[in-house]
């Protein structure tokens, strides 16, 4: 993933894949192979060259990185509980009924948050009782 991150700050700043590999001092087929996760652990030096000439610090470079695997785990948890719900034998259409209920438990989760804010049952008659 380092690759993609390294391809996306490359060509957000304008620069080639030459441009890059010449200014970091490393070679053209080595950034290349870097940015199509080839290379995939490229050594702390020449993440730091890198960085340097594309402006960022490491950890942006690092954390960008972090940033996508945890895109992916989140997109591997749906898709395994998505696969959940077909074993269970629940199909498009009962999901499609269930968004009823789940925008129900949303709006009651939102009630409760606001009737434990300070300015929550502002006007309300008190609980078991009529307004005054």
């Amino acid at each position: 993933m380092i690759g993609k991150n390294i391809q996306q700050l490359r060509a957000k700043s304008g620069i080639t894949l030459s441009e890059l590999a010449e200014r970091a001092g490393i070679s053209k087929s080595y950034l290349s192979s870097i940015e199509r996760n080839l290379k995939q652990n490229p050594s702390i030096q020449v993440m730091e060259k890198i960085a340097v000439v594309l402006k960022v610090d490491l950890k942006t470079l690092l954390k960008m990185d972090m940033n996508s695997e945890k895109k992916q785990q989140l997109e591997r948890e749906w898709m395994d509980f998505v696969d959940e719900l077909k074993r269970s034998g629940i199909d498009k259409q009962q999901v499609n009924e269930y968004k009823i209920l789940i925008e129900f438990i949303k709006w009651h989760n939102e009630q409760a948050l606001y009737e434990g804010s300070p300015h929550g049952n502002k006007g309300a008659p008190p609980a078991g009782g009529e307004a005054p």
